[in-house]
């Protein structure tokens, strides 16, 4: 069974940071674009860093470029999110997702079929 489970979310001071995990299971992660996503409320869907399959490449949404970190434990099947300097307007439920490798070869804007649930970070005082 193709699942991805997020965890690691949760309520977090301003200025905090978190670390997100993405626990595959029925895929391997080494082999697929890995993406980070977050959805706030009232909010579209929007991608934050994607790592490429057995991490050639890693790709990073402007606005959170220099907050935020992908990586991956291959031994765990797992990808992570590290997120830093944590603002309320971080608030939102973040998801993974995973899709086979593309001949666009921007993990960034790839067609993501596989998605974990969410997990939500919420930043406040």
């Amino acid at each position: 069974q193709l699942q991805l489970v997020e965890s690691g979310g949760g309520l977090v001071q301003p200025g905090g940071s978190l670390r997100l995990s993405c626990a595959a299971s029925g895929i391997d992660l080494d082999q697929h674009y890995v993406g980070w996503f977050r959805q706030a409320p009232g909010k579209k869907r929007e991608v934050l860093a994607c790592i490429s399959n057995n991490e050639r490449i890693k790709g990073y949404e402007d606005s959170v470029r220099n907050r935020v970190t992908i990586s991956s434990d291959s031994a765990r099947n797992t990808v992570y999110l590290q997120m830093f300097s944590l603002k309320p307007e971080d608030t939102a439920v973040f998801y993974c997702a995973a899709v086979l490798p593309t001949p666009v070869g921007n993990c960034l804007i790839a067609d993501y079929s596989i998605w974990g649930q969410g997990t939500q970070v919420t930043v406040s005082s």
